[in-house]
């Protein structure tokens, strides 16, 4: 039997940034794959948010990201689009990228990593004991980990045999997704009908003044509502063939299908992110309909929250009990994505009623106070972890602040891209020590002279100090003194050697 220290079910993009994660602090990590390689067909997560980005810049590879998508206003709820062009952030956009790029270029970046993934077999069963997980795997290999993670999606093998309740809504509308040919040019775009919302596209684009501008041939990539919600075969040509006619009164001679799929609003979730020495992150935790694009986002920031606590632990930096901060944090993010995405599939049926809502909400968010709240969620950008009542950033994501150091000027988040703690003491030089802790925690003396301000809530006052965690959210601020600053630090990082 091999052994490591962490498995992680599925290659999928929750997956690569777990592992990264790990493999960052050190920690022997492996995935598990049932796909031969990192290819992915069909129709995926389209993009990232501005929370994700800020997360993938914290650990230097950003770039790698925004190199090969397109910089887009896509924050949007339901049909609104939200403009986050005033919020105090780097990446005060999203960023339009197809789920397979995005997963290549985060498997190159694990690669780098030397991460071993076993590819072209599945977890087919594992047993738990007090002293780890033994993992079977499809080819009849074994596999032994100290913990294991589910990142294997909605239909996860790892949360059904952990026995974790998957809790939530079952499918009221459905849509089919397909690739194929067409022998007359379809009106591409999105298209609300009486029916539903089709749309049509190419896999080649470019996004110009905000709108989409989709290649003048190729393959046509479609949309269409699915009239047999909860279907347990497979779509076919020909529903879409119907679908199409239904509609336009023409399929457009549509012929040479390349892959179909179909896609719900089922909304759940499972009812604990950890049993044991078993975890759930991304798909395997939550699902929901796609519209928002909030699922891929969500999943990787699990992987954020879960990698750095997972390692203190195997490390034996923090006691076992610091795991449990996973599920408190992440479920309540979960959940309300699950909200605000039932909330925008109401908005998108067709009929008049729902026609006179949403005119109503797009008015509303149309004014200043509404829409930077809503769009702060969409993006990611307004998650608050409950650590407490205190200063504004207290469990909020920490800005990139242009700092000065002795050494010179430097960006915030380059301080990240380790995945180590950071107390920041923006106060008299020297003036706090964490010496007890040096080894994982890294202090830096700094100034900073510009506003201190957050999207949605604004400028806040300046702290003197902040202890940021390597996720990039903030455990502690300083008031002039630091009396609770060794406690603070003992909880998360552990206590001094």
């Amino acid at each position: 039997m091999t052994k490591h220290a962490v498995v992680i079910a599925g290659a999928g993009p929750t997956g690569l940034t777990l592992a990264g994660e790990l493999a960052l602090a050190g920690i022997d990590v492996a995935i598990v794959e049932r796909r031969p390689d990192q290819e992915l067909f069909g129709t995926r997560a389209g993009g990232l948010s501005a929370r994700t980005l800020e997360v993938f810049d914290q650990r230097g590879i950003v770039d790698r990201f925004l190199a090969a998508g397109q910089v887009a206003q896509v924050t949007g709820f339901a049909v609104t689009r939200l403009d986050i062009s005033d919020f105090a952030t780097r990446h005060n956009y999203g960023l339009a990228l197809r789920q397979k790029h995005i997963e290549r270029i985060l498997a190159g970046w694990v690669g780098e990593l030397r991460v071993p993934i076993y590819r072209g077999r599945d977890v087919t069963s594992f047993t738990e004991d007090d002293t780890g997980v033994a993992i079977e795997l499809s080819d009849g290999a074994s596999l032994g980990a100290r913990y294991l993670v589910g990142c294997d999606g909605g239909r996860s093998l790892i949360r059904k045999t952990a026995g974790i309740a998957f809790e939530g809504w079952d499918a009221t509308t459905g849509n089919i997704l397909a690739e194929v040919e067409m022998a007359e040019e379809p009106p591409l775009g999105v298209h609300r009908t009486d029916l539903g919302i089709y749309a049509f596209g190419r896999e080649e684009y470019e996004i110009r003044d905000g709108r989409v501008i989709f290649a003048s041939e190729g393959p046509v990539g479609l949309m269409v509502p699915d009239s047999n919600v909860g279907a347990a075969t497979e779509p076919a040509l020909d529903d879409l063939r119907q679908a199409l006619i239904a509609a336009f009164g023409t399929d457009y001679g549509i012929h040479g299908l390349k892959w179909i799929s179909r896609f719900t609003d089922m909304s759940r979730q499972a009812a604990a992110y950890r049993k044991g020495r078993v975890f759930l992150a991304g798909d395997a935790a939550h699902v929901h309909s796609p519209v928002g694009g909030q699922g891929l986002n969500t999943g990787v920031q699990d992987a954020v929250n879960l990698g750095w606590k997972l390692a203190q632990v195997v490390k034996g930096i923090s006691p076992d009990t610091l795991l449990d901060t996973y599920h408190a944090e992440r479920h309540p993010v979960a959940a309300r994505v699950l909200r605000t995405t039932m909330a925008q599939v109401a908005l998108l049926r067709t009929d008049d009623r729902t026609e006179a809502l949403r005119d109503i909400v797009t008015e509303l968010l149309t004014m200043d106070e509404p829409r930077k709240r809503v769009a702060a969620e969409m993006s990611g950008l307004a998650i608050r972890y409950d650590l407490g009542e205190g200063h504004p950033l207290l469990g909020r994501r920490m800005p990139d602040l242009d700092l000065t150091t002795s050494d010179g000027p430097t960006r915030f988040f380059t301080l990240l891209h380790d995945a180590r703690p950071v107390l920041l003491n923006l106060g008299a030089p020297g003036s706090l020590g964490v010496t007890p802790w040096a080894d994982r925690v890294k202090s830096l003396d700094a100034s900073y002279g510009g506003p201190w301000e957050l999207p949605a809530l604004g400028p806040v006052p300046a702290p003197s100090a902040v202890l940021i965690r390597p996720d990039g959210y903030v455990a502690w601020v300083g008031d002039g003194t630091q009396s609770s600053l060794p406690q603070v630090i003992n909880s998360w990082f552990g206590p001094p050697r």
